[in-house]
């Protein structure tokens, strides 16, 4: 194998954007609140809203399946960034060790100098872009 080659093959992707992971966090998070409220008949805000705990199981579940399997979950899909391996293909059972990691808020803040998150560096998954940017020419 040649030295590009090699060099191509071992490379990593470019990280998504602050902000892009951000927007889609919170998409997955309001699409856990509305799944919460539709299965429970409960208000999404107020005093009757659904419990925290059950928002965040399903935003665990939902992301966690989701990434698995499709590499993005659907606020992932809608900003047009996904979670691959070192493979560029979908972390299967890592996912839910990663999105646990994500719940418990802090991981997501620590990150490396390449900006990949703690729960990012333990599951060894990187965001990316699911269509690769190009630079004008």
């Amino acid at each position: 194998m040649s030295q590009n080659a090699q060099q191509a093959a071992t490379s990593m992707p470019e990280i998504a954007g602050f902000g892009r992971r951000f927007v889609a966090l919170l998409i997955d998070w309001v699409v856990a609140m509305l799944s919460v409220s539709l299965l429970t008949s409960t208000p999404i805000y107020g005093p009757d809203a659904t419990a925290s705990a059950w928002v965040l199981l399903a935003f665990w579940i939902e992301v966690s399946v989701l990434d698995a399997t499709l590499g993005f979950s659907i606020g992932k899909r809608v900003v047009g960034i996904c979670v691959v391996g070192p493979n560029g293909r979908p972390i299967g059972l890592r996912a839910f060790v990663r999105t646990a990691l994500v719940c418990l808020v802090l991981p997501p803040l620590l990150q490396n100098k390449e900006g990949r998150g703690l729960h990012d560096v333990v599951a060894g998954s990187v965001i990316t872009y699911i269509h690769p940017r190009t630079t004008a020419e």
